[in-house]
């Protein structure tokens, strides 16, 4: 029985969809002005492990994330490259699709941009003045009175009163409230601009998501997720905004991800500990990242230290080396260890508990290795790509995985195999001292001799 943690009601609740056996899921991706970060990475990697597992339980998923390609950082940023604003946002797209896909995430059923829902947004903004949720202001923008909304503030637990002692003074004689909030920007000269019944313009970040999820899913859908930092205001405005115009709630479960901290310390560019998932690709390879985001519990911050991203590895490595030379069965499931697995990702998509579970296997697998039993260390082995199969894990070659990518300034598979062979020739010869020379040059280039009764291998260490 899966249980979610909803942050609506800030407790774990038993998951009922609103249709049996069918689940409609929204996710608010990317702004694209630039590359993926850890934080977004966290955000594909999570919400792509809750649509898999869904789909293995049985639910027939629609899975929508979306594309924000309109927005002030966007403009900026164009206006600074000195490029069209369709050449910044198609190339980051692409770039976004790249990364995910590097890191095993799966494309999403639909992925809306705002520029190709503008009919529906200002649709859904029409709706809103007609319903008095809504008002045009004198200089051209329209806003969205948040005092008119009895439930503004239930995913946040913040009230109007509080926010509004707590406001800045603002001067901006358009809003009858300074908690207002823009649905549509009038234009400006040299921006891209859209006609309205209020004139050319643009629509706002909060009502672009509201639209786009109600147009693809409905005006009533069971999951909404994102980072914690869209709590509010964003999706607090959403809610505002999708249950003002079609009179109905909006999401049953809002699941929100953690922050990633950089050595503990909040990730920020002014702090100047801010990475991109393409630098962080120079180092560590995809899997590698994929399992450091999973090994934390997805509501729990996420700690960006080398250290965290090295035991990652070491703990793959333990997986592959167990994998190595076992030709896994074909399974259609865990075998034993399948109900353990399964309760840890009902517990709130669990995944530290899930991937106990998987080091129980590996185990097992390496207990019949030594024990020679390898019917058993094969169905074992096909047992545990099964299980981390559900999660995007353990689905590479090992020897491949095991052997790792040569860094820039590092040893190619060529060479090292070349230093291998020499060493077996070496020992063959009984030159220990000139064996023990090559071991020790290929340790230093970051290369580890294995040394079985199968003969010897390597991988990067």
């Amino acid at each position: 029985m899966l249980q979610i943690y909803n942050t609506l009601n800030n407790q774990k609740e038993r998951f009922v969809p609103i249709e049996p056996g069918k689940v409609k899921m929204y996710v608010c991706g990317m702004t694209v002005y630039d590359y993926c970060h850890i934080g977004h990475a966290r955000v594909l990697v999570v919400f792509d492990v809750i649509a898999r597992y869904l789909r293995e339980s049985g639910y027939e998923l629609t899975y929508v994330r979306n594309i924000t390609d309109i927005d002030d950082k966007i403009i900026a940023r164009a206006n600074e490259n000195g490029e069209t604003i369709e050449a910044l946002t198609s190339r980051f797209i692409e770039a976004m699709r790249e990364d995910a896909a590097v890191l095993g995430v799966l494309p999403p059923d639909s992925e809306p941009c705002a520029t190709t829902s503008m009919a529906q947004i200002i649709k859904m903004i029409e709706t809103l003045v007609e319903k008095k949720y809504a008002y045009a202001g004198d200089n051209g923008d329209v806003y969205y009175d948040v005092s008119r909304f009895d439930g503004y503030g239930k995913l946040s637990g913040k009230r109007i009163e509080d926010l509004r002692a707590g406001e800045r003074v603002v001067v901006n004689s358009a809003k009858d409230d300074p908690l207002d909030f823009v649905l549509w920007k009038s234009a400006k000269p040299d921006e891209p601009s859209w006609e309205s019944p209020w004139g050319n313009g643009r629509p706002g970040w909060h009502i672009e998501c509201s639209a786009m999820a109600t147009d693809c899913l409905g005006n009533h859908f069971d999951i909404h997720g994102g980072g914690l930092d869209l709590q509010f205001p964003h999706h607090e405005n959403e809610i505002a905004q999708s249950e003002a115009a079609t009179g109905c709630q909006f999401v049953n479960y809002w699941i929100h991800n953690g922050f990633v901290q950089i050595n503990e310390e909040k990730m920020s560019k002014s702090l100047g500990n801010f990475f991109t998932l393409r630098e962080v690709l120079k180092t560590y390879a995809p899997e590698v990242i994929r399992y450091f985001i999973l090994a934390s519990h997805y509501r729990s911050p996420l700690n960006y230290a080398e250290q965290n991203l090295d035991g990652a590895k070491l703990a793959l490595e333990r997986f592959y080396t167990a994998l190595r030379s076992v030709d896994a069965a074909v399974v259609t499931d865990g075998g034993e260890y399948q109900p353990r697995f399964c309760a840890a990702m009902d517990d709130d998509f669990n995944t530290p508990e899930a991937l106990a579970v998987l080091f129980e296997i590996t185990t097992a697998l390496n207990r019949a290795k030594t024990d020679k039993e390898s019917e058993l260390a094969s169905q074992l082995a096909g047992n545990l790509r099964y299980l981390a199969g559900v999660i995007g894990l353990l689905q590479s070659d090992a020897e491949t995985f095991l052997k790792g990518h040569a860094a820039a300034d590092g040893l190619s598979d060529e060479q090292i195999e070349t230093l291998v062979q020499q060493r077996i020739d070496a020992k063959q010869a009984k030159e220990w001292g000139e064996a023990d020379r090559i071991r020790d040059e290929l340790l230093a280039q970051g290369v580890i001799v294995e040394d079985g009764t199968g003969g010897s291998r390597w991988r990067r260490g």
